[in-house]
Parts: C-alpha cells; structure tokens; sequence
C-alpha cells in the first residue's frame, strides 16, 4: 500500500476569498498562464478532471486548451489555504496537516529589511560584512551586487514578500560548505523572529553572465507539534521525500530523502522511490514551476514545464498499483502574468487518482490539511487533529 503526494510547486488555480488582504486580487495561475501560451495540452491531467476543478470556484476561469471532462478518470476539487501566509512553508506545513495562525514574521521591503540585532551577531558569527539587506528577486541581486561581492566577499542578504532570511554567495568565492554553515548560524538568530526559511542562494558564472544552481538549501524553523509523516513514521509506515520536501519539514518525519534540485530530477527520484518501496509514502516536490517560470514571471515557459508533468504522469498512472493513492496538489499559487515576482494566495487543485475507481466531485476543501488527514485515513492511522479526509466520498 502505496501514496504519492506531488506537489506542483505554486501551481495555484485562482485568487483565494482573502486574496484583498495580500493584495492579490484578480490572480490565477493556471488560468491566466494558459491563455498566454495559447493553450495548455495536457491529455492525462485533463483525463484526471483539471479542466473541471475551476468550475468549483465562486468566481473561477476556464483552462484554455483543457476543457472539463465527462467522465474524469480521478476524483478532482480544490482546495482554500486557511494558514496566514503564502510561503513554502506554510503551504507545505498545512498539506501536512497543520495550520499557522498567527504566521511567520515578514520583513519590510524597503532597506534595511533586517534589523541590526539580527545582522550584527550574523556579521560577527560568520566573520563576513553583507550586501543588500532589502527585498529583491533573486537573480536581480546577484546581478546587481554579485561584482561587488566577489570582490568584497560580502554576504548577499536579501528577503522577499515571504518570510525568508536569503543568503546568496558564489560558488568559488565563498565555498558551499561555509555558505551552508552561515545559514545554520542565521537559522538560529532567525527563530527568534518566527521566520520561516533561511535560504542559501549559491551561484556561479561571471559578471553580466550570473547563473544560480541546484545547491540551494532550505532551513526550516521547526514545526510547533506533528505533521503527519511524523505520525506515519511513528507508526512505522516509511516516509520517502523528494525534493526539498526534507528541508521544508527541517528534516522531521522523513525515513529516507533524495535531495533534488530540479522537476525532471524529482520525477526520476519519484520512480526510483516507487519501484523501491511496498509501502508507505512517497511526498515530492516538482519545483521548476515557482523557482524557475513563476518567479521570473515566464508564463510561456511555465506552460511547456505542465506539459512535459503531463507526459511524466502519463508514464506514472500505468505503474501504480490497484491499492496505491496518487495526489497531485500545490501549496500556492505564483501567478507568472501578475504584477511583481512573488507568490500569490489562491484556491489550488486537488487531483486524486485511484487505479479503477471512478472520479468523484470533492469540492471545495475548507484547508489544505484534508491531505494529511487522508493520508492518515488511507494508512489506518489516528486522525489529526484537523480536516476531512476525502477518501470516505
């Protein structure tokens, strides 16, 4: 008895009933980055029922190029974050059944983002002065403080409209292991702070011609009570991540860990894990969506990665098993057509896949913690103390 638990990093389907409170009304991912490309083709998500899960919506748009089907062969709804926030973690977290009220602590935008009681320890800790210390895109950093930094050797310290503490340094001028060390120390001077993510952002290349690479490290503040893989470890029941699933969860509740830096990556480690494993469940996250296409506002190039997920999952349905449990979601939206370059807070899909059973209407699921508490039903574990499973339609 197998589940697989994919989650489509940011992958969201239309502005949450709170979306005014973050400023992110009229956004849609799905949707919106669909009718850029001209259309989506996805013939084994729109068998599984994607096409029908925006119609659920109060106010949802049609997927152009994926229209409802009939007949879907999974069960299909959406699902509304109930968590404060629409970061990784929190998104991350409430799939697993827990719900953060109030959320992490963001830091202001505008320079200096982190106060001096925070950076003055983290100067002094790792013996290295910082550049930066505001909001900013990713590569927009390094491109523009990555010159000084190498010759500096300084710290690039930057946050975003989620709750991270960001780190970035190139590859040869500080090494990775250092860079990974100065994120343990900020960890530390973090969870004071309820911060979510302290993030090393390594990257290589020359001035002009910066490149970040599949080294970036998650660290996560510890979960206030258990998730469920804790409980299903606890259990006995193998947990096997994929992704940076072990960083998001600080490395709790996971039996084994393939730490993968891209989509194609984790779909290959999703495979290794399946042919591996009778029991138990594989989580994994797919995050070329956000990291590389949403982020960078690509919609076209967030298209074509659906595309080649559809194709992956067309080769994954015939492998699974009659007792397995298949569940495609997300943990937020990034809408790549919205303004700015962060993520957005939206409803997101619910696709679940059981080998020769009909596809049912879910809904709307009031929190994303109906996973876990699924989860816990598919293995006959306690219930959580949040959700409704919808394995029991």
């Amino acid at each position: 008895m197998r589940a697989i638990l994919i989650v489509l990093d940011s992958v969201g389907i239309g502005e949450a009933p709170d979306a005014a409170h973050y400023d992110d009304v009229g956004c849609a991912t799905l949707p919106h980055l669909a009718r850029a490309a001209g259309g989506l083709k996805v013939p084994t998500l729109q068998r599984m029922g994607l096409g029908n899960v925006t119609g659920l919506l109060p106010d949802g748009l049609p997927i152009t190029g994926v229209p409802p089907e009939e007949d879907p062969i999974a069960s299909f709804g959406a699902m509304q974050e109930i968590s404060e926030g629409k970061d990784t973690v929190t998104g991350h977290w409430e799939i697993a059944g827990l719900e953060m009220r109030p959320g992490f602590r963001l830091f202001p935008p505008e320079p200096p983002s982190f106060p001096p009681e925070l950076l003055d320890p983290f100067i002094e800790q790792t013996g290295r002065a910082v550049l930066g210390n505001k909001a900013a895109s990713g590569t927009g950093i390094i491109d523009e403080l990555g010159e000084e930094h190498m010759r500096s050797g300084s710290w690039i310290v930057y946050t975003s409209a989620d709750s991270v503490f960001q780190i970035a340094a190139h590859e040869e001028t500080i090494p990775l292991d250092e860079l990974y060390r100065a994120c343990e120390i900020a960890r530390g001077l973090c969870d004071p702070y309820r911060i979510g993510r302290v993030i090393a952002r390594p990257f290589v290349g020359a001035p002009g011609a910066f490149e970040r690479t599949k080294n970036r490290r998650d660290f996560a503040f510890q979960p206030e009570e258990a998730t469920v893989l804790e409980r299903l470890v606890e259990n006995d029941i193998p947990v096997y991540a994929v992704g940076k699933i072990t960083d998001i969860y600080a490395h709790r509740g996971i039996t084994e860990s393939d730490h993968t830096g891209d989509t194609e990556s984790s779909q290959q480690a999703v495979l290794r894990f399946l042919e591996k494993a009778d029991r138990g469940l594989i989580f994994a996250n797919f995050i070329d969506f956000d990291m590389i296409y949403g982020h960078r506002r690509d919609p076209i190039g967030y298209a074509k990665a659906i595309e080649q997920t559809d194709a992956y999952l067309a080769d994954l349905l015939p492998r699974l098993q009659k007792e397995d449990l298949l569940i495609v979601t997300a943990d937020h939206g990034n809408d790549p057509t919205f303004k700015g370059t962060d993520h957005t807070r939206e409803y997101v899909p619910l696709l679940v896949y059981r080998p020769g059973r009909p596809g049912l209407n879910l809904g709307l699921r009031h929190g994303y913690y109906d996973v876990a508490q699924s989860l816990a039903c598919f293995f006959g574990i306690p219930p959580i103390p949040r959700g409704s499973s919808f394995l029991a339609m």
